[in-house]
């Protein structure tokens, strides 16, 4: 059961991210990488889970939101389902948390290395 319910999260995603790539034409929505997507069981709602850089989030958020009957009835002509969800957009996040965390490693790395190198020289910490 849930093996198909991950197809069917896929196929929306994938037929979302086509409809924003080809066929909305709103520049706030240039950039915008649709990351997953949670399809209820009864396909009554899709939530869509998407990134871009983080200061346009505002305003692909209200974007989306002004484009989102459009692009419902896009995903309608395109999937055969007995309904088109109503779909509900939401910020991922998670890309923002592991670049984040990404420089304190790098950060972490480079304190470590120059410690390293203090230390080889007979520097005292």
């Amino acid at each position: 059961m849930k093996e198909g319910n991950r197809k069917v999260d896929e196929q929306a995603r994938e037929v979302i991210s086509n409809i924003l790539l080809f066929d909305v034409s709103d520049p706030r929505l240039e950039m915008v990488t649709v990351t997953g997507c949670k399809v209820s069981y009864d396909r009554a709602y899709c939530d869509i889970y998407f990134t871009c850089q983080p200061d346009r989030y505002p305003e692909v958020q209200a974007a989306l939101a002004s484009a989102r009957g459009h692009i419902r009835s896009l995903m309608a002509k395109k999937l055969d389902w007995k309904q088109a969800p109503e779909l509900r957009f939401h910020v991922d996040e998670t890309v923002d948390a592991a670049e984040k965390l990404g420089r304190y490693i790098n950060a972490e790395k480079e304190r470590q290395a120059t410690f390293e190198a203090a230390a080889d020289d007979g520097e005292e910490f």
